[in-house]
């Protein structure tokens, strides 16, 4: 059960461990500003899903040296990866991100530029800048896809419909340059079962991309997600179940695929469920664990 991580990759790429650092580039997104809908998707928080990025009110440099500051003490490398993590990271005025962008890239320990977007928020100028960067410099562009069952984003209002991300995906396989392109895919929606998780895997796995973010659903507070929740709680995998199944998923899994997440990774102030996602570490512990058994008992050389 080998699979490529990031921390593979990245080392492959660049000799070393590399650290990733949330930055915030002051975007919204369309699916909350009512252009898409309002309220975005269900299961995200008034932060965009960026917990963990810098303070908007600095400058991206701001940014950078109180990130690289937090996390001096558990990363000794001196290379970091500039991640746009929060909202619609291509959403807004185009010359305005690119300054944004390259800000970033100004910083000589900025190795690469990750940018987390929706895939029908890619305009046709920020293609060119796109491939502009992808000649000068690494970049990843994300894409929440989460689901290929039209039924779950709907319920979830992620405000696109699969086609759209399907030309997305090949509009930026064309770019020249190094440009990889990263899925995000949410396992454990009310409705879906494993057989149509499996089936979203599998789709993505056909896919011109080079990378996948898998993460379990979590309920934070503040969403409308866990005001469904708390009005009717919902089932959410257990641990060991989660854990199983991911490793079945990760067999479905193209072998050059770099899988970048495993599991999610909630804000604990805001966690409601599942309380176990607390313990990153155990949790990574375990997923470990259950693989190296599942090697064993297939004689197969473990890698984690």
């Amino acid at each position: 059960m080998s699979y490529v991580s990031a921390g593979e990759h990245y080392k492959e790429i660049f000799g070393e461990k590399v650290y990733r650092v949330a930055l915030d580039a002051g975007c919204t997104c369309p699916n909350r500003d009512g252009t898409k809908g309002v309220g975005g998707c269900i299961f995200c928080s008034g932060s965009g899903s960026g917990e963990f990025a810098a303070d908007r009110e600095l400058s991206i440099t701001e940014q950078l040296v109180s990130a690289k500051k937090r996390v001096e003490k558990k990363c000794k490398s001196r290379k970091f990866i500039a991640y746009f993590q929060n909202f619609t990271n291509t959403y807004g005025d185009e010359e305005i991100l690119r300054s944004k962008y390259e800000e970033a890239l100004a910083d000589p320990e900025v190795v690469g530029i990750s940018i987390a977007t929706r895939p029908d928020c890619i305009s046709r100028k920020m293609y060119s800048i796109l491939e502009e960067l992808a000649e000068k410099t690494y970049v990843w562009i994300e894409l929440g896809l989460q689901t290929i069952h039209e039924k779950t984003a709907a319920w979830f209002n992620r405000g696109y419909e699969l086609p759209v991300f399907e030309e997305t995906v090949e509009r930026l396989s064309r770019i020249r340059g190094k440009l990889e392109i990263i899925v995000h895919v949410i396992l454990g929606f009310p409705g879906e079962t494993k057989e149509m998780m499996t089936e979203t895997i599998r789709y993505c796995s056909h896919l011109p991309i080079q990378g996948i973010k898998i993460a379990n659903l979590n309920v934070l507070s503040g969403t409308e997600l866990a005001k469904l929740y708390e009005k009717t709680p919902f089932p959410l995998m257990k641990m060991d179940e989660y854990i199983g199944f991911l490793c079945d998923l990760i067999e479905e899994v193209r072998p050059d695929i770099v899988i970048y997440r495993m599991t999610g990774d909630g804000d604990k102030k805001h966690l409601i469920a599942p309380l176990w996602v607390r313990d990153k570490r155990m949790v990574r512990n375990r997923i470990a664990h259950v693989m190296k058994e599942r090697e064993i008992k297939q004689g197969r050389k473990f890698r984690p």
